[in-house]
């Protein structure tokens, strides 16, 4: 089997690996079968798709909806490298997955909106599927609405042409959307357990997604949140083009 390719930007090791080890879990994939890449960390080395049965983006810091002039440096360079890969990606409809970065990447990449309208504070949401989403392959045995963890300063507020919408939330309208037949990005976290999540709250608390100071209150109320669901998706995507 070839393996699959998991694109991280996440510059904290804590958050990086443990993003890592939970696409790992859900997927069933073993290290030797995800390759990871972290962009964050020096430049994209060359890819060939016939190398890998699909691609993952995870999450990270970068917003895709900033102004030019306010991203770093780290950030202009990964967008730079990202285009030419999705350009690929696109044309070939090559197995694809972006889980809330990827919404902003290939969102953007597409043509759709990407702004702050409906970011979203952290914490769980229903996600109900959309008729299209019910009848897709990679959300089979997936209930009609199921909790998700979320955590966003921006989101896609239009969807790019042609794209098809899959899931969406009350405060946020584009949850997931899929583009052509194989190229699918989640604004919600696919990967993330309880724990998972509060590490994450831990790393990022001077991050600008809450008040450091509520931090304590924001765990409370994570670690009582019950998502058992958002995980099949990945293990189906894997299952369907392995």
């Amino acid at each position: 089997m070839r393996p699959f390719l998991l694109l991280a930007t996440r510059a904290e090791d804590l958050a990086a690996d443990g993003e890592y080890e939970s696409f790992l879990t859900l997927t069933g994939l073993r290290p030797h079968e995800l390759h990871r890449v972290r962009l964050e960390a020096g430049p994209l080395p060359p890819i060939d798709l016939d190398d890998y049965a699909g691609v993952f983006v995870g999450g990270g810091p970068f917003n895709s909806s900033d102004p030019e002039e306010g991203k770093s440096p780290v950030q202009r360079r990964v967008e730079a490298e990202l285009r030419p890969l999705l350009d690929r990606i696109v044309a070939r409809d090559f197995p694809f997955f972006g889980a809330c970065y990827g919404v902003g990447t290939l969102g953007v990449h597409q043509g759709g909106v990407i702004d702050r309208t409906y970011g979203e504070a952290i914490g769980c949401v229903p996600i109900t599927l959309t008729a299209e989403g019910r009848a897709d392959p990679v959300l089979a045995g997936l209930p009609g609405t199921f909790a998700a963890f979320v955590g966003h300063k921006e989101a896609c507020r239009t969807l790019p042409r042609g794209a098809v919408l899959l899931a969406s939330s009350p405060a946020c309208p584009v949850q997931m959307f899929r583009i052509k037949r194989n190229l699918y990005a989640t604004q919600f976290h696919p990967e993330l357990d309880v724990a998972a999540l509060v590490t994450r709250i831990h790393v990022y608390q001077h991050a600008g997604y809450f008040p450091p100071a509520e931090l304590e209150q924001l765990v409370a109320r994570v670690e009582t949140a019950v998502v058992t669901e958002p995980g099949r998706m990945l293990a189906n995507f894997v299952a369907r083009y392995a």
